[in-house]
């Protein structure tokens, strides 16, 4: 007997931080409908990239409208069953910041609730292995914005770069 062939599905979301007062990023979680706590996160949309599902879904999801992309985190996969079916789903994460905003929780989606955590907290609490590795990675992202002078504070000055005088105006 042929052993029966898995279903692809392309999903794409969001690791959304922000940075609290003192400069250290906070994640943000959600609840899904069966307790879980994990990543915003939905199937891709007509002719959608991944990258714009990330952002709708996560837009949606979340109610945050600012979002700044800040680039790709990894590509997931794992197997699992669902009402008969086997699956092999696919996830694009992506790294967002949101210097702003309360997010609310999308109810009609099931998503119950949403928090902001640090790395630390955020790890424990996630539901997901596979995703506390994404959120490593976005975390390690995060903290390398800093360091090319974005992902600061809001109302947190860029920093002044000096030109060498070599340096053609």
């Amino acid at each position: 007997m042929a052993k029966k062939q898995a279903e692809k599905e392309v999903s794409a979301g969001g690791i959304v931080f922000r940075r609290d007062a003192e400069g250290r990023p906070l994640f943000l979680l959600i609840r899904d409908s069966y307790r879980h706590w994990g990543f915003p996160k939905g199937h891709l949309e007509d002719e959608e990239t991944p990258a714009e599902a990330a952002l709708r879904e996560t837009r949606e999801e979340t109610g945050l409208e600012q979002l700044v992309l800040q680039g790709p985190i990894r590509l997931i996969d794992w197997h699992f069953r669902f009402r008969g079916r086997y699956i092999h789903k696919y996830c694009h994460f992506f790294l967002f910041e949101s210097p702003e905003g309360d997010a609310m929780p999308q109810e009609e989606e099931g998503i119950t609730a949403v928090r902001w955590e640090p790395l630390e907290r955020a790890l424990e609490v996630l539901s997901y292995d596979n995703a506390r590795g994404v959120l490593r990675r976005g975390a390690e992202m995060a903290r390398c914005l800093v360091a090319v002078g974005r992902g600061r504070p809001v109302g947190r000055p860029e920093p002044v770069i000096p030109r060498s005088e070599s340096t053609p105006t």
